[in-house]
């Protein structure tokens, strides 16, 4: 019971700070998205990420850090494997097709058309 509780109470606690990141600063959701899915990456390297989600479960594995640790761990073991090719395949590789094909769509948009600021 205590793994549900813990579950609900991390994914509810993260979404309600990426919340507040939406309602009191001027980022742009899509950035708040890269954030979290950098601080999961960050947090996965430096070896924070795998307690983390031992105590809070599918509540630190489902949101956008999680899919960060997920990308840091493929491109590890592709680089362990590979060398430095895997830094580009590792992470393609872990993430799936469709998301990874969903990312890098999503770069090229934000490169050839203007993002808009929040006013």
């Amino acid at each position: 019971m205590t793994d549900y509780v813990n579950a609900f109470l991390v994914g509810g606690l993260i979404c309600a700070l990426v919340q507040i990141l939406m309602e009191k600063t001027k980022m742009m959701p899509g950035r708040i998205m890269v954030l979290l899915v950098v601080t999961g990456a960050v947090l996965g390297a430096l070896g924070w990420y795998e307690p983390f989600q031992e105590f809070a479960g599918a509540g630190a594995s489902v949101p956008l850090l999680g899919f960060g640790n997920v990308l840091m761990k493929g491109v590890k073991e592709a680089v362990d494997e590979q060398g430095f090719l895997g830094v580009f395949a590792g992470g393609l590789k872990a993430g799936a097709v469709g998301t990874s094909a969903a990312l890098i769509f999503g770069y090229l948009a934000s490169l050839i058309f203007r993002p808009k600021m929040k006013s």
